[in-house]
């Protein structure tokens, strides 16, 4: 246990001496690491919202809203069913409350009218009752031709289970494009949001790009100006206003003929015209066709651009365009323009979020958190390091000694790995540091053992390492168990406190047992002990 060939020193050497080039930076300014060589790493720990300050949202996914665009599209569904061939008479098709429901005129008619309606019952596969398909509506039938569609219990859940956990993919695609550092995207309860963006200067625009729907559909114009405020809509239409100061009003086609979700790609530009900012969109194949198609049939009218039930523009469609991209214009700042490209990237929420919580974390509490944990993180390594000397003399330096690489070996895996660090984690590196020496009394107290027992001091030492190994990987690897539990089922703050223990607990099996293994080695190569100083 006391021979290591060359390049078993050199890659524990290489090691060690990674730890502490990665660790350096965090102890120095960002503006000296710019000066720094381009071959020596300048990344810094990354601070979690509790240490640097940030903001913290939480958001409820509003039902309700959901429910009532839920049954205006079954309302859609039912319309162009029944009118399929051969068509069945209806009246008083629409919305009432929370459910959906339409009046067969011909009594006669109405199983036929049932059983052409009964695949809107939309079945799931759903994942949470153990993938039984379930029904998201239930139909039920009069016998005055009443046919009515409301949501069931388990299909209403199955869906919001859904939307939560796809909100959360579109909300950490649009935080992660303003380039927020490892935020903290994550589901409360059932309904529920949690987001944690450290570092952000402008909670403000966060929550206007994380709230935003992004619902981005295309509309062919039937009238604008204030006359269609007047006039009474005709079925199919709808009234929006524009964004503009005063609003202005146009008169659309309800349907939409082409969503964002045919969307691939929005990027930035500007005008050559105005050099203004601008948006430029690119459909996927199938978008583009039918983007082709429209604009071939629909050359001299207006074409409206739909953001979350505001026009943003209404332009006149000159040509065909077939290539498949178009522009948004609209008075644009560079910021608003970015920010609208970032939503149609990300894609649209698929309903609406309410915030429920609010919360601007100032610096100032993360630096007293940062000056605490510091002090307590000294006052427990200088008393570990005390300790250790009183109690095995020159064996404790060496324990010292591998504790501090222990330190310096956490640090730059956290750096390394740009794990948010967190004032729990900064608790999880404290109680390395109180139990990062375990392993080498383990060690020691064999070590004294084996003395006692009548062997020479080399195989005493080489006797204590080898039969403490054992015990060293039982202890670490139940740790490290619970550090893997913790990290699957816990929050953010347990999160952070089972991520720095982790690491410490392969640092500290290798810096306590490796490390000073080799240091015991060199000692006993220069020295040739006969009696041990333990």
């Amino acid at each position: 246990m006391l021979y290591f060939a060359r390049w078993k020193i050199a890659l524990i050497v290489l090691v060690v001496a990674a730890g502490i080039v990665t660790t350096l930076p965090n102890f120095f300014s960002a503006k000296t690491l710019e000066s720094w060589p381009d071959f020596l790493p300048k990344n810094q720990m990354v601070l979690g919202l509790d240490l640097q300050g940030g903001a913290y949202l939480l958001y409820e996914v509003d039902k309700t809203d959901y429910i009532e665009k839920r049954m205006k599209a079954l309302v859609g569904e039912i319309r162009a069913t029944l009118r399929e061939d051969p068509r069945i008479g209806y009246t008083g098709l629409g919305v009432q409350g929370q459910s959906a429901q339409v009046r067969i005129r011909d009594l006669t008619r109405l199983a036929e009218a049932e059983e052409r309606l009964q695949p809107l019952v939309n079945p799931l596969a759903s994942n949470l009752f153990g993938g039984q398909p379930i029904d998201e509506f239930e139909i039920t039938v009069t016998d005055d031709g009443l046919v009515r569609f409301t949501y069931t219990d388990r299909g209403l859940e199955d869906r919001m289970a859904n939307i939560v956990q796809q909100s959360i993919e579109v909300i950490r695609r649009r935080v992660d494009e303003i380039g927020t550092t490892e935020p903290n995207i994550q589901r409360q309860g059932t309904d529920r949001i949690l987001v944690e963006a450290p570092g952000e200067s402008d909670p403000e625009r966060l929550k206007d790009l994380v709230g935003q729907t992004a619902q981005l559909t295309f509309h062919m114009v039937d009238d604008s100006g204030p006359q269609v405020l007047e006039a009474r809509q005709s079925p199919g239409t709808v009234v929006l206003l524009s964004v503009d100061d005063p609003p202005f009003p146009y008169l659309l086609e309800e349907a939409p003929l082409l969503s964002g979700e045919d969307l691939v790609d929005a990027q930035v530009s500007f005008d050559q015209r105005n050099n203004e900012p601008v948006v430029n969109f690119r459909f996927n194949t199938s978008g583009a066709r039918k983007f082709a198609t429209v604009t071939q049939q629909n050359v001299g009218r207006p074409f409206a651009i739909v953001l979350d039930e505001e026009v943003i523009s209404a332009p006149v469609i000159r040509e065909p365009i077939t290539g498949g991209s178009g522009q948004i214009s609209g008075n644009f700042t560079v910021e608003g323009a970015n920010d609208l490209a970032v939503l149609l990237r990300a894609g649209a929420l698929p309903a609406q979020l309410t915030v429920i919580e609010e919360r601007s974390i100032g610096p100032g509490l993360g630096a007293d958190s940062i000056e605490a944990g510091e002090k307590a993180s000294l006052i427990a390594g200088v008393l570990v390091i005390v300790f250790m000397i009183l109690a095995y003399g020159r064996f404790g330096v060496i324990a010292d000694m591998a504790l501090m690489t222990n330190i310096f070996l956490i640090f730059g895996a956290l750096t390394t790995l740009q794990a948010t660090l967190t004032l729990p984690g900064i608790a999880g590196i404290v109680l390395t540091i109180g139990m990062a020496v375990d392993a080498n009394v383990l060690i020691f107290e064999r070590i004294r053992e084996e003395a006692r027992a009548g062997r020479s001091a080399i195989t005493a030492i080489d006797a204590g390492y080898k039969r403490a190994l054992g015990t060293i990987l039982d202890a670490n690897i139940t740790t490290l168990i619970a550090a893997v539990i913790l990290f699957q089922l816990g929050s953010g703050p347990v999160r952070g406190f089972a991520v720095t223990l982790a690491i410490g607990i392969f640092t500290t099996v290798f810096s306590a047992f490796t490390f000073s293994r080799l240091l015991v080695a060199l000692w006993v190569r220069t020295r040739r002990p006969t009696e041990l100083p333990i």
